[in-house]
């Protein structure tokens, strides 16, 4: 049975210093399609994440990858990123929305309940993400969700993989995007080769069978 081919969702470590990160960005970008980055920053205030995300986001996107930050709809528009990550529901999901839409793209994370999957899911947000960098949900777990979700509802869905191994199982569940963090920036051989196991992992299990 041939897969829907999942892409890849690069999700990166908190930054601080923007000209450090960018050689190894630049050069992860260049390893593999990467659909979308999730930009997240650790600066001392709106002014340095500004800062950090216009340096960063168009290279990025000079690679044909969406660019988006955390939790902060505004700082998006002003740091011309192509969207937000929410990791709220409610209200603040729902301002996100409106501010943001049609033109940028707007996902949900922190759903630790399938009534907060749906709800998100029904507000009209363009993807969820099951799992994340900061989430101790199990593996089993967010494979089991992503499975649930696919079998029933038509919004795309972003698996989070701890690691590389975990990636085959986000594939057959049916994640549309598998997200990568710490699996590609903490691999002592370097995020480029990574992400071509990655890559080269996802390929290999949306194959038919023989």
């Amino acid at each position: 049975m041939l897969l829907d081919m999942p892409r890849l969702y690069l999700i990166t470590p908190p930054i601080s210093d923007f000209a450090a990160f960018a050689p190894l960005f630049d050069a992860a970008l260049a390893a593999s399609d990467i659909a979308c980055v999730l930009l997240r920053t650790e600066a001392r205030d709106d002014g340095d994440r500004k800062k950090i995300i216009r340096a960063l986001a168009p290279m990025a996107q000079a690679h044909g990858a969406a660019c988006l930050i955390v939790n902060d709809p505004q700082l998006a528009v002003r740091a011309d990123a192509d969207g937000v990550h929410m990791e709220a529901t409610g209200e603040r999901l729902k301002a996100a929305l409106s501010a943001l839409q049609p033109n940028r793209i707007v996902g949900a994370g922190g759903l630790t309940t399938r009534d907060a999957a749906m709800t998100a899911g029904e507000a009209g947000v363009d993807y969820l993400m099951f799992g994340g960098p900061d989430c101790a949900e199990p593996h089993a777990s967010i494979v089991e969700r992503v499975a649930w979700w696919a079998e029933i509802f038509n919004v795309p869905s972003v698996g989070y993989a701890h690691d590389l191994e975990g990636a085959p199982d986000l594939v057959r569940a049916g994640a549309d995007f598998i997200a990568l963090g710490d699996a590609v920036f903490a691999d002592p051989r370097g995020a480029p080769a990574a992400l071509r196991d990655a890559a080269a992992i996802v390929a290999r299990v949306g194959e038919p069978a023989q």
